[in-house]
């Protein structure tokens, strides 16, 4: 048994979904932790709005000038290496000569800061893969600054990021491409290695314990801390005259400077680990390539458990687990189970605080398998009877309803019985129109909400939710517990259903305001009758429903509430079985469809209790 749910674990783990589990504990424990530790070899220069502000009169093109600037306080300032985050293919002068202009000396020598700042070296400029019809292309540098490089291919990098199927960026390749003769080294690795004074021609690098080879590997970010834990300058400040002498650019001694975009309009922001909760926030590209450079230079690189490591931990704690559960009653090991379902977490928070990466949705899929496990041992005969019952009904009826089935010594025939029941259908007016000025989300969330209200008044008067059609919800009074008063049960319920439907009226209205949405409102019918109920379907799929004339009468009754303009509509054989006490309006014989006689047809309005 242990070995059995120690393998299921373990194959689950390697599945998409599975994985997304794991990715949200993942990301939890970074929220949880918040920063996780000081970056030391890293800082941001942004462009921000401060810049954008203070140089609105310059088009973005034509920040080449500012950008050697600002390189030029960097390297003084004695940044180790600079990467600047911002691609662009043509230079200000080669545009400026394809307009045919009249030559001048700004005009031949405009990007000549930027220029000389290149050719000092220790300057990475990005380059980026873009898909175009189908194929990959790399977009480089303008050719007149990249000849200025004096690393060449070595001073380019890649600065693609690749996020998971998630859209979260938790991983890097250090490598993009194995050739040592293409620029396939990526942004943050060959800043890492200007830093670490690494030669990037070779085939294999040893930075902070760690062995880098040229080929494609995954590597997993450690970052530091949420956006903002970076130390971060604005590029304004390094403009300043006076730049040198601020605390903030001395402070960027010895580390490793990434200029990129971080203002309100860049499209250049990512989710990452900390994207999630009430604070979530999206990470700017330039600030995950520190993180990354950070990763590299310290080692703090977050590592999964080796496989047999994995194994060994998942299956030694299921051991116990098991254990105890075949020891233990069933409603002692359900307690059990859900404390170990909580406490699988606490250890994976923990261990990522050392980075290690500990499975969390692996252990507990494991913990759910082994109790199954051994409640299925454990269920013999009479209790497996009843478990089976609880099981085909528990979405069906309340609590309550399935707590007197089950003491009810003659169980229902789930292979198929005629019973007189009353049954009831309901739906949405004018849900097609509505559904049309909502998107999808909306209409999931409108009929989730609007289910939950109407559905509580069948299950109070004991009632089965046999099935949801679309925005139907199709009830059955009288089975599988055969109260006498089904019918009447029926008539309270419908009432309680529109009493419930008034009042979403108003839920309708603060949600969507200015939609142009007409009133909410619902018909319901209700038919008592033969109908033959039991389990129906194939083998790997059945549901427990009622079928037959009774149904179909139920349904076409729904849909007369239109021509009766009425909200409830009951035939003469619900109201004679409801008793005394039931308040009706209208009355008109009607001949629906799939029945050759006419019904009589009654509006319900009300009903006085006993006692009221």
């Amino acid at each position: 048994m242990v070995a059995a749910s120690t393998g299921l674990a373990a194959g689950l783990a390697r599945t998409d979904w599975q994985q997304s589990l794991e990715n949200i504990y993942y990301d939890s424990w970074h929220v949880l932790s918040g920063v996780r530790y000081e970056p030391r070899h890293t800082a941001f220069v942004s462009m921000d709005d401060e810049t954008l502000v203070a140089l609105k009169d310059d088009p973005l093109a034509f920040w080449a000038p500012y950008f050697g600037q600002v390189m030029g306080v960097l390297t003084d300032a004695g940044a180790k290496a600079v990467g600047l985050d911002f691609i662009y293919q043509v230079s200000a002068e080669a545009w400026l000569k394809k307009l045919q202009l009249p030559d001048s000396e700004i005009s031949r020598n405009y990007d000549s800061p930027l220029r000389s700042a290149l050719a000092s070296g220790n300057k990475i400029l990005i380059t980026h893969l873009v898909e175009v019809g189908g194929d990959t292309k790399l977009l480089t540098p303008p050719p007149d600054q990249f000849f200025l490089l004096p690393g060449g291919l070595n001073d380019l990098g890649i600065a693609n990021l690749h996020p998971d199927g998630d859209k979260h960026v938790r991983r890097f390749l250090p490598i993009m491409d194995p050739d040592p003769a293409s620029a396939g080294v990526a942004f943050a690795m060959q800043l890492a290695l200007r830093a670490a004074g690494k030669d990037p021609a070779q085939p294999q690098w040893r930075i902070a314990g760690e062995t880098l080879k040229r080929e494609l590997a995954w590597k997993m970010i450690g970052y530091t801390g949420p956006p903002g834990t970076i130390p971060t300058v604005s590029m304004n400040v390094l403009l300043k005259p006076d730049a040198l002498s601020n605390p903030q650019v001395q402070a960027l001694k010895g580390k490793v400077i990434i200029i990129a975009a971080n203002n309100v309009g860049t499209s250049d922001r990512h989710f990452t680990p900390y994207s999630r909760g009430a604070h979530a926030d999206q990470m700017a590209g330039g600030e995950i390539h520190a993180n990354i450079v950070e990763t590299i230079l310290s080692g703090r690189y977050p590592r999964p458990l080796p496989a047999s490591l994995e194994v060994a931990y998942v299956g030694l704690l299921l051991a116990i687990a098991v254990w105890f559960f075949l020891r233990w009653s069933v409603g002692g090991s359900a307690l059990l189970g859900g404390a170990l379902l909580v406490a699988a977490a606490p250890p994976a928070f923990f261990a990522l605080q050392h980075d290690w990466v500990v499975p969390v949705a692996e252990l507990q899929t494991g913990i759910a398998a082994a109790f199954l496990m051994t409640l299925g041992l454990r269920l013999t005969g009479e209790e497996r009877e009843r478990s089976r019952i609880r099981q085909v009904f528990a979405r069906y009826v309340s609590d309550e309803v399935a707590d007197v089935l089950l003491a009810d010594d003659r169980k229902p025939d789930l292979a198929g019985e005629s019973k007189t029941v009353t049954v009831l259908f309901s739906d949405i007016r004018g849900f097609t129109t509505l559904s049309e000025k909502l998107s999808a989300h909306e209409v999931v969330e409108m009929l989730n909400a609007y289910f939950t209200r109407v559905c509580e008044p069948i299950l109070a008067a004991g009632g089965t939710v046999d099935k949801y059609i679309g925005d139907a919800v199709m009830a059955v009074f009288g089975s599988p517990v055969a109260y006498p008063d089904h019918a009447r049960r029926a008539v309270r319920a419908a009432l309680g259903m529109a009493k419930e439907a008034a009042a979403f009226k108003d839920w309708m209205t603060r949600r969507f305001p200015d939609r142009g949405l007409a009133d909410f409102g619902i018909g319901v019918g209700l038919f008592t009758g033969e109908a033959v109920i039991g389990e129906i379907g194939t083998p790997k799929r059945k549901d427990f429903t009622a079928i037959g004339d009774t149904v179909n009468a139920a349904s076409r009754l729904e849909g007369a509430t239109k021509e009766l303009k009425c909200v409830i509509a009951a035939s003469e054989s619900t109201v004679a079985a409801a008793g005394e006490g039931v308040l009706t309006g209208k009355v008109e014989r009607l001949t629906v469809k799939g029945r050759s006689e006419a019904i009589r047809v009654y509006e319900i309005i009300g009903i006085d209790e006993p006692g009221e």
